[in-house]
């Protein structure tokens, strides 16, 4: 059975809402990295047999199969198949899951995985600008997004008996960690840096920024008797990441060194009174297939949409939050959504490499009541 292995994997900076990257719509920030995949690879686009992007709100300049549209912009092969799938927030994750599954089953050598959100230009909830539609009954019982996001994290934070202090700490924590991890460098080979059409470019992440406990403590929570704030819940970002993927054998025969496999994948459903639970469940369906504990992970990546869905996720793993996010998450550097499950799996891989690692978890919760899970095993 061929195995699926990383060849290059890449992201853009994370822009701001409003910020450097808001003047480039969806397809230029996703043909941007999947051009640079190759280029790093030096392989020629044809080789690529097919593409899988993530893609939240698929409407205006993000529909129509933004992911085939990026390759077409980029005037490359026009062979190469590309689809756009959605599983909320866990799309790019699942759209790793499924080219490496295409790869394991021989249908394909050669595929990339990639995601995007402009989120500065197609806002969130802009798809359902007529209402959510018929894709519910009258008797269906669970609120719509966004309230839904909001309401779950509080369910989950009254659960687990969390505070505005405890949210807060966990706020910080995120900055604080990104900011070293900018300072020293960390996230430099992994981000390809974005041209603008003024000559300049974008090199770094927008969203770190200076933050102290005083200034959390100072800011209103957005939901009435709630503990999130805006410095607690993931920013509203853009951005774009793509992962090369190829058979070993393919990777062997161009001299390519492969950089990861994955070993186990998950997509799971929660309980949707709680909505974001889908981490917590993910993980312990795929530990209890990889015959694995925490404890043989090296890195672990959980997606910071909620101060208190981490938190949760840690209680529920007793894990230590000194392991977690080493770099911060999405509170202090963005969740561009359609683009953040292939951005963590891209930070995964080189914060495993850089700690000489050789296990790393990557798990989200999605919209939907949904879980995603990925185990890359260094090679």
């Amino acid at each position: 059975m061929p195995e699926a292995v990383i060849v290059e994997a890449v992201r853009t900076p994370i822009g701001r809402r409003e910020g450097a990257l808001s003047g480039l719509k969806a397809v230029q920030l996703l043909r941007h990295v999947q051009v640079e995949v190759l280029r790093r690879s030096g392989i020629a686009p044809g080789e690529v047999e097919q593409i899988i992007g993530g893609c939240v709100t698929q409407v205006g300049e993000q529909s129509l199969n933004v992911t085939r549209n990026a390759w077409l912009d980029s005037g490359l092969d026009y062979e190469v198949a590309a689809s756009t799938v959605d599983t909320s927030c866990g799309s790019a994750q699942q759209a790793n899951h499924l080219i490496a599954a295409l790869i394991t089953a021989g249908a394909v050598d050669v595929g990339i995985a990639c995601g995007v959100e402009s989120m500065s230009r197609v806002p969130v909830g802009t798809n359902l600008y007529q209402g959510p539609g018929h894709y519910k009954t009258p008797d269906y019982p669970y609120d719509d997004p966004p309230k839904a996001q909001f309401g779950g994290a509080e369910r989950i934070a009254a659960r687990q008996g969390l505070t505005r202090a405890d949210a807060d700490a966990y706020g910080l924590r995120s900055q604080q960690r990104a900011a070293r991890a900018r300072a020293e460098g960390r996230f430099d080979r992994e981000i390809t840096s974005v041209p603008l059409p003024d000559g300049t470019s974008v090199d770094a992440d927008e969203g770190i920024r200076d933050t102290t406990a005083e200034g959390l403590a100072a800011l209103r929570p957005v939901l009435p008797d709630g503990i999130h704030t805006a410095g607690t819940t993931s920013q509203i970002s853009d951005g774009a990441a793509a992962i090369l993927w190829m058979s070993r054998e393919r990777a062997d025969a161009h001299g390519l060194r492969p950089r990861a496999r994955l070993a186990h994948q998950v997509v799971t459903g929660a309980d949707p009174y709680y909505l974001l639970d889908g981490p917590t469940v993910a993980t312990r369906k795929l530990l209890k297939r990889a015959g694995m504990t925490l404890d043989d992970i090296d890195v672990v990546e959980v997606n910071e949409a909620f101060a208190a869905v981490v938190l949760s996720w840690a209680a529920h793993h007793d894990a230590d939050l000194d392991r977690v996010n080493v770099n911060g998450g999405a509170i202090s550097l963005g969740h561009p959504l359609g683009s953040s499950g292939t951005r963590l799996l891209v930070t995964a891989l080189h914060e495993l490499e850089r700690a000489d690692g050789e296990a790393a978890l990557v798990t989200m919760c999605c919209g939907g009541s949904l879980g995603t899970a990925s185990l890359l095993v260094r090679e």
